[in-house]
């Protein structure tokens, strides 16, 4: 787990800042969005509950990667 969780540091360190901050805000707000859709799917209509996670999960990790980009974009540009 820790060799896993260096190379990801690693690798995110590589990146330009506004890439590394939208690939982090893509996958948290894609986790947390697929979790959401998981929820009401499952409430709504068990047998397509996996439609839901991707319905809800997917526009959820591009406005997080959005977002991410634009949050890295002003971090790069304040730390110039």
């Amino acid at each position: 787990m820790a060799t896993a969780r260096r190379a990801v540091s690693e690798t995110l360190r590589a990146l330009p800042v506004p890439l590394a901050y939208a690939l982090v805000a893509a996958t948290v707000s894609g986790t947390v969005g697929g979790g959401v859709g998981l929820v009401l799917g499952l409430r709504a209509y068990v047998p397509t509950a996996w439609f839901a996670v991707l319905e809800v999960g997917l526009p959820a990790a591009v406005l997080g990667a959005v977002l991410g980009l634009v949050a890295g974009s002003l971090a790069a540009r304040g730390s110039s």
